[in-house]
């Protein structure tokens, strides 16, 4: 298993990634509150939609289908992924999108992905040397946070593979690389993570999330143990199928098994997490309807050790659903001697959007981790390569956008996602220091606009003089401009203008939103 890799982006110092009830013994309605949500504010906030995502930025080298594909998915939230750097460069390139986020009042989702061997020095192989060099890049990471909202997935694959590990069944790990001492490499990825959970953690308003891997994955048990391992119980809970494709409801299911396991785990003074049923054992994992057979075993299991679940002060967890409309992909019987089943897999689809309003207790938000249309890797499926045999081309290296897959996730979205509903064009000259730029809008809805709005954000210290047309406001680096009288009428299918004069470089935002909706650019 894979994850995005550091992808450019012109504005950055460093380079960025940018419901079903509870078990059977669980009888809780699904409006209950999380009270880790609530303390870490995850719950009902508006995440924020980065305007300066890697997802617009492939967008400005694309052209038909392709780029508005890859517009349509940045008008969605996606997380930012944080994957190198010093110290002083994370904590720069954090704080510019917590501050963004914080100036509109919305929900950042940060991914930490740097730690020492991480995937296991495969696809998305980097992040720091040791652990002293992990531990200062999440301080600066930290600093870049402070004390205002942030939401921080912490370092996917993080637990399901680590270097040299033994698990509590006595299995060894199968990452084994070299260049770890076998006897401290497990004991020093926990201390790793223990570090970096208490680091964003003495912040009151971060909410941190650990790797709970999928149910395609681990056991419910192993996970959990490797999870109290690595401190979930002072963190707000651990997150699921990242960059992966496992169907939203099996996730429902395997994260309520873990939050049980955990509190049959630290409750009862006997118990040992290798006996928590999971979807492995009295489940079948490929057969979903027995699955309520590992529902009934958690019932008999904590009725028998005399516990109570209480929703509100068991373990939370988050659900990346990027890429998970039509689950996962089933390789062809007998055609590849490693069939990658997670490397970009052909035919997937977008899932849920991503919700900080679940209805479901112990899920604390719907998120999208994994940033829909970059590429896991280059897939070789067990044949020499360079081409992926399943799709007859050579696939991008890990976290550059992959064209073909992100037409894949928006034609078979499920459930289906909305086209874009308004274009923008714009015409614009330099006048000395500052600019003179055309706004044509278009409105390719089915609704009458009246009044309308279009805002939009600069990428630096721009600011709007005039507009003919319209009134503006300014807020740091955000416009709102509504229309003027004579123009504020704009019917379906019609165009308008505006025309925005003002100082500083004449730099083309990369998304607008007519009325709060997201628009194309041509």
């Amino acid at each position: 298993m894979s994850h995005d890799s550091p992808r450019s982006s012109r504005r950055r110092v460093l380079a960025l990634a940018a419901a079903a009830t509870l078990a059977a013994g669980l009888a809780v309605p699904l409006g209950a509150s999380a009270a880790g949500a609530a303390d870490s504010g995850l719950e009902g906030s508006e995440l924020f939609l980065n305007p300066w995502s890697t997802t617009l930025e492939a967008a400005q080298g694309l052209s038909g289908q392709a780029r508005t594909d890859a517009q349509l998915l940045g008008s969605i939230p996606s997380a930012d992924w944080f994957t190198k750097g010093t110290p002083a460069e994370v904590e720069a390139a954090v704080d510019e999108v917590v501050t963004a986020a914080a100036n509109r009042g919305e929900m950042p989702v940060l991914v930490a992905y740097n730690l020492p061997f991480r995937d296991c020095a495969q696809y998305s192989a980097g992040g720091a040397l040791n652990t002293a060099e992990y531990t200062a890049w999440i301080d600066g990471f930290a600093a870049g946070i402070g004390d205002r909202a942030a939401t921080v997935i912490l370092e996917p694959d993080g637990l399901g593979i680590i270097p040299h590990y033994v698990t509590i069944n006595g299995d060894a790990e199968w990452c084994q690389p070299a260049g770890v001492s076998a006897a401290t490499a497990a004991s020093a990825r926990f201390e790793q993570l223990n570090y970096a959970v208490d680091a964003l953690k003495a912040s009151e308003s971060t909410a941190v999330y650990l790797d709970g891997t999928h149910s395609g994955w681990l056991g419910v048990g192993d996970i959990s143990h490797r999870l109290l391992e690595a401190g979930v119980e002072r963190a707000d809970g651990f997150f699921l199928n990242a960059s992966n494709y496992v169907l939203t409801e099996r996730l429902h299911k395997y994260g309520s098994w873990i939050s049980q396991c955990i509190e049959l785990t630290t409750q009862v003074s006997w118990w040992q997490a290798q006996w928590c049923a999971s979807q492995y054992y009295p489940a079948s994992p490929g057969d979903f309807s027995t699955w309520t057979l590992t529902d009934e075993k958690y019932a008999q299991d904590l009725s028998g050790a005399g516990v109570s679940l209480d929703p509100a002060s068991m373990t939370h967890f988050v659900i990346d659903t990027s890429r998970n409309g039509q689950g996962p992909w089933t390789p062809p019987a007998g055609v590849y001697s490693d069939a990658e089943d997670w490397c970009n897999p052909p035919d997937r689809g977008l899932g849920l959007l991503p919700d900080t309003t679940t209805g479901v207790p112990l899920v604390d938000a719907y998120l999208w981790i994994k940033v829909p249309g970059e590429s896991d890797g280059k897939c070789y499926r067990g044949t020499p390569g360079p081409l992926d045999p399943e799709r007859g081309i050579e696939d991008p290296a890990a976290g550059q956008w992959f064209v073909e897959q992100a037409r894949e996730l928006v034609a078979l979205s499920n459930p289906p996602v909305a086209p874009l509903t308004c274009e923008v064009k714009v015409t614009g000259t330099k006048v000395g220091k500052g600019f003179l730029a055309a706004l044509v809008v278009r409105n390719n809805s089915t609704s009458t606009l009246s009044p309308w709005t279009l805002s939009w954000s600069f990428d630096g210290d721009q600011q709007v003089k005039k507009v003919v047309g319209g009134t503006a406001v300014q807020s740091g680096a955000d416009v709102t401009v509504t229309a003027a009288r004579p123009i504020a009428t704009l019917r379906p299918g019609k165009t308008t203008a505006i025309a925005v004069t003002g100082t500083g470089a004449a730099v083309e935002p990369w998304q607008f939103h007519l009325n709060g909706k997201a628009c194309t650019t041509r």
